[in-house]
């Protein structure tokens, strides 16, 4: 079958790919976008509660994670939050800024989705979809890709295919493989963004707790690189997620212990401790003033205190034993809902093989890597997508 030659073939059709393939485009290359996926952008489509935290007002270096910290500060400068929101704005999509600079659309995540995909058609793009690219070879012009529609030949390869969060919507690991291939190393990918787990045996006395949610502070690691959010918790029959522990997780390495403080704004054994001599309510209600009762309840049994008990007689150390499990509860996950919860991978396709400037590998001149499949991995609330824009961008303005 005769191979078609394209500037540019850009491989995954999400965020990233599809802004790489647009901005490409519109600078006159000839774009090819393939992807294996019957629906387009579904994790743009399925984001936000189906309205897509399409970025965070606040990105910065700071809230990416990364075994070289350092190599997203280029691509995040040059197309920031505002810049998409230019984007925004032009389309006439309707947003509305939720919570600590999230950004949200109005109506639906789909409205992203069409203005991806007119920014592409403006931009002249060829689309393949579903189609899947079965191998990746070095030419002598560029690269030849064996698709299960035919051979193509490219100048160059964008891989922009994401990591292995949510394989039920298509996740893969093709760019790792992709990656290998070429002799790049990957930074060991784990979930991120994900709920936490515990044995089950040790769970067994939150598991009534299942749907409380509240604010709290967690936090994780040693004093130097201990790491602290203040967000929501959410109890689940398997452990802990919600805001805060998404957040955490990214964080969290096995073995590991989490600190939840339940009362970041209380410091609970002085309150018991000043109760004592003049309040003759018992735990139970003395607590409910400040957490939830069933959750009072559920923690007081768990931790082996008794809720009928009046604060006045018991013992000092006993009030502060209980300030202490509710201020700095310690304990250690068995692990966490893995890919199928996770809203994105930590680690990918190691950032020193990549030029900072272009997302291009250093040692394979015209093939690049963007978005998730690279080792630089957001907080959550709008952070990942603004880096599969900015990464997508850079991209798209490198390939010659």
């Amino acid at each position: 079958m005769k191979s078609t030659l394209y500037d540019v073939v850009v491989i995954g059709a999400g965020a990233a790919g599809m802004m790489c393939a647009s901005v490409a485009g519109q600078r006159g290359k000839c774009v090819l976008i393939i992807d294996h996926a019957q629906k387009l952008a579904e994790k743009i489509r399925i984001s936000g509660g189906g309205r897509c935290n399409f970025t965070n007002l606040y990105a910065s270096p700071q809230q990416f994670l990364s075994d070289n910290p350092h190599f997203c500060k280029s691509a995040l400068s040059r197309f920031t939050p505002h810049d998409f929101l230019s984007m925004i704005k032009r389309h006439h999509i309707a947003f509305h800024e939720k919570h600590k600079g999230q950004l949200f659309c109005d109506d639906s995540a789909e409205e992203i989705i069409r203005m991806l995909k007119k920014e592409c058609e403006t931009g002249k793009v060829e689309w393949r979809m579903p189609c899947a690219v079965r191998s990746v070879t070095k030419s002598e012009s560029g690269f030849v890709l064996e698709t299960d529609q035919g051979n193509v030949s490219a100048q160059q390869v964008v891989i922009a295919t994401g990591g292995l969060s949510i394989p039920k919507i298509g996740a893969t690991d093709f760019s790792y493989k992709i990656a290998k291939q070429f002799g790049l190393k990957v930074v060991e990918p784990r979930p991120a963004l994900v709920p936490l787990t515990f044995d089950a045996a040790s769970w067994e006395a939150f598991v009534p707790l299942s749907g409380i949610s509240l604010e709290v502070d967690i936090e994780t690691g040693s004093k130097k690189e201990k790491m602290v959010f203040r967000e929501d918790l959410l109890f689940t029959h398997r452990g802990l997620s919600g805001p805060a522990v998404l957040q955490i997780s990214s964080y969290w390495q096995a073995g590991q212990a989490i600190r939840i403080n339940l009362l970041p704004e209380c410091d609970v054994a002085q309150e018991l401790l000043d109760a004592k001599g003049s309040n003759k309510k018992n735990l139970a209600n003395f607590l409910s003033a400040y957490l939830p009762a069933r959750l009072v309840d559920g923690l007081l049994q768990a931790h082996g205190f008794d809720g009928a008990q009046k604060i006045a007689d018991m013992q000092d150390k006993r009030l502060r034993l209980l300030g202490e499990k509710l201020n700095r509860w310690e304990l250690i996950p068995n692990g966490s809902e893995g890919y199928r919860k996770a809203e994105v991978t930590r680690g990918g396709v190691d950032t020193r093989e990549l030029s900072q400037q272009t997302m291009m590998v250093k040692d394979v001149p015209g093939l690049y890597f963007v978005g998730e499949a690279v080792d630089v991995t957001g907080w959550l609330g709008g952070y990942n997508f603004q880096w599969a824009w900015a990464s997508g961008f850079v991209a798209g303005n490198a390939v010659s």
